[in-house]
């Protein structure tokens, strides 16, 4: 169900770059998802590259996304409602930002804009311009990379944008920002609930949990776990996402959990050298 917009025929994508990001992944996580299902749940939707690609391949699938970023989950309802004002911003960015990128990007890395599009304007042009595409956020929740090394970065990408919103307003999509043990409640038998949760890490030096500003601890790893297993108990079905971590084989060891290992690049690595090589493990019940 790709979308027609003049002569291209565009496939939504992810409108960001996100650690962890899944769309090098898709033709193996499409491999491993159920032939039916109910509600697609995804409680840390980050770049939604599964999301997109479900939306994509199965038309009228009915969706509940949640994040615990506010901004990110405005972002998504902002390019669903307001896509056209939103391309307006951005084109005032770019002018900006091509005629001094560097005072022009701190200035805008120190805003607090109140208005939601400028909010969602701003997330999306530090995310196109910051180092590595990296979202971070200091303990008082203040966006802090530094500014990247582009000579021209595609801070508007109307293309994919207005794709995206095509297929956010054309599709049964409820956005909502809240912790993901809420999914409990709404998940019935039959619905397929994908968790891509903060990895836990594999090395002192792999620590990436900050995408808030409460990082994502191994007790919460403990809280998920537990969480899988009663939505297991309710007959939905679970895949889930993780580090090729050791902690994270032991917690899901045993019925009715198969693990499964696959090689997945790092795309935000400081160090392009070490973006390769890398294994996870998908985790599901069906």
């Amino acid at each position: 169900m790709k979308q027609e917009y003049g002569q291209l025929l565009v496939a939504p994508k992810p409108f960001v770059k996100w650690a962890g990001g899944k769309r090098q992944l898709i033709p193996v996580l499409n491999q491993n998802l159920p032939d039916t299902f109910g509600t697609y749940y995804e409680p840390f939707l980050g770049g939604g590259a599964l999301l997109f690609h479900i939306l994509t391949e199965r038309s009228g699938q009915k969706c509940s996304i949640s994040d615990l970023n506010s901004d990110l989950v405005l972002a998504y309802i902002t390019i669903r409602d307001k896509i056209d004002d939103l391309i307006l911003s951005l084109k005032g960015h770019e002018k900006n930002y091509q005629r001094d990128s560097s005072s022009y990007y701190y200035s805008i890395r120190k805003s607090n804009p109140r208005n939601d599009v400028e909010k969602t304007s701003r997330l999306i042009f530090l995310n196109r311009t910051c180092f590595n595409g990296l979202y971070r956020v200091n303990s008082k929740g203040k966006f802090n990379v530094p500014l990247g090394k582009y000579t021209n970065p595609n801070i508007v990408n109307e293309e994919n944008l207005r794709s995206v919103s095509h297929i956010l307003k054309a599709s049964r999509v409820s956005v909502k920002c809240r912790d993901f043990e809420t999914v409990l409640s709404d998940a019935k038998k039959g619905d397929l609930v994908y968790f891509d949760p903060p990895y836990q890490p594999v090395s002192s030096t792999a620590n990436f949990t900050s995408y808030t500003n409460k990082d994502f601890t191994f007790d919460d790893l403990t809280r998920l776990a537990k969480l899988c297993t009663d939505l297991d108990s309710k007959g939905c079905k679970v895949l889930l996402s993780n580090s090729d971590s050791k902690k994270v084989a032991k917690i899901f060891a045993g019925k009715p959990w198969k693990i499964e290992r696959i090689p997945a690049n790092r795309a935000i690595n400081s160090n392009s050298k070490n973006r390769t090589g890398h294994f996870e493990l998908l985790i599901k019940n069906y």
